[in-house]
């Protein structure tokens, strides 16, 4: 899947700053230089304020436009500043420019946005180093780095660890989300060893689980346990700890899939939603539970139901990662 992104909005005043001082961007500018049109914006957070000329969003159009029929991505995200007045127009015409050439192509694409750009439903919404506490019933999608820092390569890089990010990202995803994850190549072009190692461990994980992720729908609740997360955009600036008891559903055709985030050192676990009620009581699920397997395990659980919940005895198993409960269902 070939996916690309544009910043270019922000062009119009982000290089503007460097006119406070002695640089090369006090020479006189003209369309096509490198840091045109570098003009003084007073406040990137006014929606209303000064708009950018309709030569630079002429210019923008064609450039986002460009990238489609160079590229052919199937995912287009944009940063912010695109929800400023000036683009609306803009952004219309190029949504049903990228959605009609998709449609020549055959093939289903997104575009990626911030805030309230695109009209609600047209795009996906994107929620930068950030998610939602609860489930949507419309797709998602969280931006994040490996590194809690920075988006690019430094000596300074603080970094998330790959069991972090996978249980954020089996958090996004039972919540109808999916997580959009940069690492920061270094100068010459190659990838830090840091930056390898996180996605060779996540790569490992998702070898084994990915079942429960790759095609996976959200289920009737997405999860159980007393942590929850914060919502909003950068708020992952620090790791939320979760516990054996905070356990996250998919599910996939007759499976569903109870990802217990941190595994309990005694293999006992309880997931009270599956608990067998009768149909008097309301319980979230009153139905057949055929079977309960671990992924990535050769082990026969001992497992039973009682009325507070599927209750299962995986003693012996151990993991530092979280571990997927595959439950057959009928």
């Amino acid at each position: 899947v070939m996916g690309t992104s544009t910043h270019r909005a922000e062009h119009w005043f982000f290089m503007g700053y460097g006119k406070e001082f002695d640089s090369d961007i006090k020479e006189p500018l003209k369309r096509g230089d490198f840091y045109w049109p570098a003009m003084k914006e007073h406040d990137v957070h006014d929606l209303y304020s000064p708009s950018p000329s309709e030569e630079f969003l002429e210019d923008w159009l064609v450039r986002c436009c460009e990238i489609v029929d160079r590229y052919k991505p199937s995912i287009m995200y944009f940063d912010w500043w695109i929800e400023h007045s000036a683009f609306k127009p803009y952004l219309k015409k190029f949504a049903a420019y990228y959605y009609n050439r998709a449609d020549e192509w055959g093939r289903e694409v997104a575009i990626n946005y911030k805030h309230d750009a695109f009209q609600f439903g047209c795009a996906i919404v994107d929620i930068e180093r950030g998610q939602f506490a609860d489930s949507k019933p419309y797709y998602w999608q969280t931006d994040t780095a490996v590194a809690r820092n920075s988006w690019c390569y430094t000596t300074t890089n603080d970094y998330k660890s790959a069991n972090e990010i996978i249980c954020q990202l089996v958090d996004i995803v039972s919540k109808n989300g999916t997580l959009l994850l940069n690492i920061g190549p270094k100068g010459d072009g190659s990838i830090p060893k840091e930056d390898k190692e996180i996605l060779q461990t996540i790569g490992k994980w998702l070898k084994v689980n990915g079942e429960a992720i790759y095609g996976s729908k959200v289920w009737r609740r997405f999860g159980e346990g007393p942590t929850r997360v914060t919502e909003g955009q950068f708020s992952d600036g620090s790791e939320t700890k979760f516990t054996k008891e905070d356990i996250r559903f998919t599910i996939k055709g007759s499976y569903l899939y109870a990802t217990v985030l941190t595994w309990p050192e005694d293999g006992q676990v309880a997931i009270k939603s599956l608990g067998e009620k009768d149909a008097s009581k309301l319980p979230l699920f009153h139905g057949i539970i055929k079977d309960v397997s671990i992924l990535g395990f050769d082990t026969n659980l001992k497992w039973t139901r009682t009325s507070e919940a599927l209750e299962i005895n995986a003693e012996g198993i151990k993991s530092d990662y979280p571990v997927v409960l595959k439950v057959t269902i009928d």
